[in-house]
């Protein structure tokens, strides 16, 4: 027996586009949604945040939707219904915003096929959070710069590899920089040019792990659009993660950039200031 019911507006590329938004970057989203009650929110909640909504269109069909449980410890199982985002193509409109974006961040919430098509056009950092999981092509990974997963999701895209360097090893195989969540552990980094980075997320009591990845993978992407080091944009990201899960809900969960430097300051600045010396 649950104990409360609400309705939040979400969705992965929802989410994402509100964390880079209130990160401080311009901030637009191509996507879809339908001609039902729903619609209306998740234009305005978007607005509202400050994303650019002029690529958002509407099929007819439901918006899609995801059902989601979370128990007493905060985590959560999700089940997806994709609705308009599985009618999501790209059009010549498209391309231009795409072409002329300093990052473009992809999920799984939308046709593959849709991905490729955006991911060949973009010339800027190519982000993909492989999330639901599933195993991907390699036309798909071949055009990515930065893949975030957790190692569920990672495990469905190298399914023999094992735990640790190994499951990174072979991610390097198929895309040039990987970061792996962690959970409340942090994100473990690593690329082709040999860096290997850790970093510990805040120690935080979790309300409700709901939008902790599209917010850790958001303020990622805003992070390195900016030219921070990648430690820093990794510390960033664990940053706004942890303020997400303390807080119930989806998007209403995901903080702005005052919150998270301030974050980032209390709990890596002291560190970063010792690497300095």
């Amino acid at each position: 027996m649950a104990r409360s019911l609400a309705t939040i507006v979400g969705g992965k590329g929802s989410n994402q586009a509100i964390a880079a938004a209130r990160a401080g970057a311009r901030c637009g989203i191509i996507a879809a949604v339908g001609d039902d009650v729903y619609a209306d929110a998740i234009r305005a909640t978007l607005r509202e945040a400050g994303v650019d909504t002029s690529a958002l269109r509407t099929v007819p069909g439901p918006s899609g939707t995801a059902l989601i449980v979370v128990d007493d410890d905060g985590q959560n199982s999700i089940v997806v219904i994709p609705g308009a985002n599985a009618a999501l193509g790209i059009t010549e409109p498209d391309t231009a915003v795409i072409g002329e974006a300093d990052a473009v961040l992809f999920q799984l919430e939308v046709p593959i096929e849709t991905i490729v098509a955006a991911a060949t056009r973009a010339h800027g950092l190519r982000v993909l959070n492989a999330a639901p999981a599933r195993p991907l092509p390699h036309e798909l990974l071949d055009a990515i710069d930065l893949l975030v997963v957790n190692e569920t999701e990672a495990t469905a895209i190298v399914p023999a590899s094992r735990p640790g360097a190994g499951l990174r090893a072979a991610l390097l195989r198929v895309v040039p920089r990987v970061a792996i969540t962690i959970g409340a552990d942090g994100v473990l980094y690593a690329d082709r040019d040999g860096a290997h980075l850790e970093v510990a997320a805040p120690k935080v009591t979790a309300v409700d792990t709901t939008a902790a990845g599209d917010t850790f993978t958001g303020v990622l992407a805003t992070a390195l659009a900016e030219r921070r080091p990648t430690r820093e944009a990794l510390e960033l990201a664990c940053a706004a993660a942890s303020l997400c899960v303390e807080t119930a809900g989806a998007s209403t969960s995901i903080p702005m950039r005052s919150a998270i430097d301030a974050r980032w300051a209390a709990t890596y600045a002291p560190s970063a200031a010792s690497r300095a010396r």
